[in-house]
């Protein structure tokens, strides 16, 4: 199972390109959606979040009961990395009786804070601007989907992923504000309960994802998660040279070799 990351959807070419080399080696492969991504509006009242992990768990147990699925792999980009980390830490031991047995995690934002205090750099005000342009989009196609549900009223005065946080994000789901929702929905608060085999993937030249979280106690001292560090890779690009049948895209390659592994 994929998941995108932060106004992404099942068609980011990253989506598609993992899901290629997947099925590829003969899985089964389920790109999901975060709620409202997609052009999918229409189909759900709610909005998503970083820490929704009832999701794509409500998603397993889905394929487990109706399909006859056994073995689950996560694999997730950004957001849906720092999702697939949590859902993981959340389940624990008993990931193994939600057949889930493998995570992988590329660029995954598992400190939702430090990620937005970064975004919030000068140098990034490119990936903030184009961020904060597709949820305002979001919120006016929401708003229209459910007339009556949603103010626009807020998206004047929002030019930060943090300030449409604090007007949307956090009170809508329950949080006190943006701060108590980064805390609550960050994979680095319930990492050192992963039971599951797991990759992460994380470049030191990341703009907006630091590489100090990954050097933590809780996901160092952890047998089950192995963290590649790369010295470049950008945020979920690690692009190599393609040749010989190979796309360069090695996130994608490396995050199907790690699964195979696991397989039983």
């Amino acid at each position: 199972m994929l998941l995108h990351g932060l106004e992404g959807s099942s068609h980011a070419h990253y989506m598609g390109g993992i899901a290629d080399k997947a099925f590829a080696t003969g899985w089964n492969v389920v790109r999901l959606n975060q709620r409202n991504c997609g052009g999918t509006e229409q189909l759900s009242r709610g909005l998503y979040h970083s820490g929704l992990t009832d999701d794509p768990l409500f998603v397993i147990r889905e394929l487990v009961a109706r399909d006859g699925i056994r073995d689950v792999a996560l694999a997730g980009y950004s957001l849906g990395g720092n999702l697939a980390l949590k859902l993981a830490g959340d389940l624990g031991e008993s990931a193994s009786r939600e057949c889930l047995r493998a995570v992988c995690a590329v660029s995954p934002t598992m400190d939702l804070a430090l990620c937005v205090d970064a975004l919030e750099r000068r140098s990034n005000v490119v990936y903030q601007w184009n961020f904060v342009r597709n949820l305002k989009g979001r919120m006016r196609r929401k708003a229209a989907a459910f007339p009556g549900d949603f103010s626009l009223e807020p998206l004047g005065r929002i030019w930060s992923v943090r300030a449409f946080d604090e007007a949307y994000t956090a009170p809508y789901h329950g949080f006190r504000d943006a701060a108590d929702y980064y805390h609550r929905a960050s994979a680095l608060r319930v990492i050192h309960g992963i039971q599951v085999p797991t990759l992460i993937l994380a470049a030191e030249d990341d703009p907006f994802v630091p590489i100090a979280p990954f050097r933590r106690a809780e996901v160092t001292g952890n047998p089950n998660i192995t963290v590649v560090a790369t010295t470049h890779g950008g945020h979920c690009g690690y692009l190599e040279h393609a040749a010989d049948g190979y796309d360069g895209y090695w996130a994608e390659r490396e995050i199907v070799r790690f699964i195979s592994t696991q397989r039983p």
